[in-house]
């Protein structure tokens, strides 16, 4: 359980996290109109220059995973000031850089500085919930805010280059915002998390946690989900592209029209899930996903880029909800650990998937066998979710942290 600090303080919190989520995304998410720049300027082939997303993603996975604990170890305040600060000195460095090694090592320790503060924020959001429930809203909310972020910094990214500026200033924007969340963490009263660790806080009781099957689950299954968001807007412009009959502004604003409907359906998943029982919403919007998936083959391309543009309405629930349930499944002293490990699975997810899609497209010759791997990934999830909410395994662990961890009873009585 937590101490849990005044409703001002509270308040406070939850806005900083949404904000430190919006922060990071101005840059992950305004990768794919950095990489052709890359190309062009440092004369580099696909493999080369897609490092620009690999690394980072890389990076937070094995940030998360390897550093996750420290959230536990040193509490969630110091770890998330920590690679807040980290990631504002870095992306400063960027104004500086000018070779694609120096970029590539700034993108390296950029991602090192998001896996910390993610897993100590994500570690937060258990500290100011009040149950598994709310646990669940305020993860949908985050990352509604983590959407507008993948709006807004390709935003700025295409008005820089339009005005000749180079695509690295977004970091340094980035730099700044961080280091005004840092002066803001810096005042902020945090709860204190009461309790030990059923053991000591270590890298090796992180992997203790990975080999628990709840664990396990939920983190294959963001591995799936981030996969299947991330064939979107690394390979679906490439897919229209390949039709002489696509339309540019078709190929152009399906990714922007996708991000914008994740967006707005993260914050009309935090509406459904606080009055639906979720196991039931996550089997709807999975499937709604493989049909979108499963129609744009069977349709051509024009259907596809309607129906997998739409599927990021569809998708916006799965991640949050998927990452919060995981989370809640563990005592708040181990939350640190467990979000770092689906973190891992998760960045996994947005590098490894992405490139077996592509490996599969250049092995039969076109670009849609990677959506022909992407539906797979798709009928998996949906078949792991529909085991979910049939069998329902967490219910009775959910309920009873929801009383020894939340204090529900305690909080309805206020």
């Amino acid at each position: 359980m937590t101490a849990s600090a005044p409703a001002a303080h509270r308040s406070a919190i939850k806005a900083l996290t949404y904000m430190m989520f919006m922060m990071f995304a101005l840059t992950t998410e305004s990768v794919g109109l950095i990489i052709p720049e890359v190309m062009r300027s440092f004369h580099l082939g696909m493999t080369a220059s897609g490092a620009f997303h690999y690394a980072p993603m890389t990076a937070i996975a094995l940030a998360g995973i390897g550093l996750g604990f420290l959230a536990d170890r040193l509490g969630r305040k110091r770890t998330i000031i920590l690679g807040l600060c980290l990631f504002a000195l870095n992306a400063y460095l960027f104004a500086l850089a000018s070779s694609y090694a120096a970029f590539l090592a700034l993108l390296t320790v950029s991602g090192v500085a998001i896996g910390i503060f993610k897993t100590g924020a994500l570690a937060l959001i258990g500290d100011i919930s009040r149950s598994a429930q709310e646990h669940t809203t305020t993860m949908n909310t985050v990352e509604g805010f983590f959407g507008l972020g993948s709006i807004i910094g390709p935003a700025i990214v295409a008005r820089l280059l339009l005005q000749g500026v180079s695509w690295k200033w977004i970091y340094v924007i980035a730099g700044a915002v961080c280091t005004l969340l840092v002066l803001i963490a810096s005042r902020v009263r945090y709860p204190e998390t009461v309790g030990s660790a059923p053991e000591p806080v270590t890298l090796h009781r992180t992997a203790r946690i990975l080999g628990r099957p709840i664990a396990l689950g939920f983190s294959l299954a963001c591995f799936l989900y981030v996969a299947l968001e991330c064939s979107i807007y690394v390979w679906l412009p490439t897919y229209l592209a390949s039709d002489a009959n696509s339309r540019p502004v078709m190929i152009v604003w399906s990714v922007p029209i996708f991000f914008a409907l994740r967006a707005g359906g993260r914050f009309l998943g935090a509406h459904l899930l606080a009055r639906h029982d979720w196991t039931l919403v996550l089997l709807l919007f999975s499937g709604l996903i493989l049909a979108c998936f499963a129609g744009a083959l069977l349709g051509g391309i024009r259907i596809a880029a309607i129906l997998l543009t739409l599927s990021g309405l569809f998708m916006s629930v799965i991640y949050p909800t998927l990452n919060s349930k995981g989370i809640s499944c563990f005592h708040k002293s181990e939350h640190g650990a467990v979000a770092g490990v689906i973190l891992f699975f998760s960045c996994a997810g947005a590098g490894v998937g992405p490139l077996a899609m592509g490996a599969a497209a250049d092995l039969f010759g076109n670009p849609k066998y990677c959506f022909v791997l992407a539906t797979l990934f798709a009928a998996l999830l949906f078949a792991g979710l529909l085991y979910n909410w049939l069998k329902d395994p967490t219910r009775t662990r959910l309920r009873q942290l929801d009383r020894s961890e939340y204090d529900v009873g305690g909080a309805a009585a206020e």
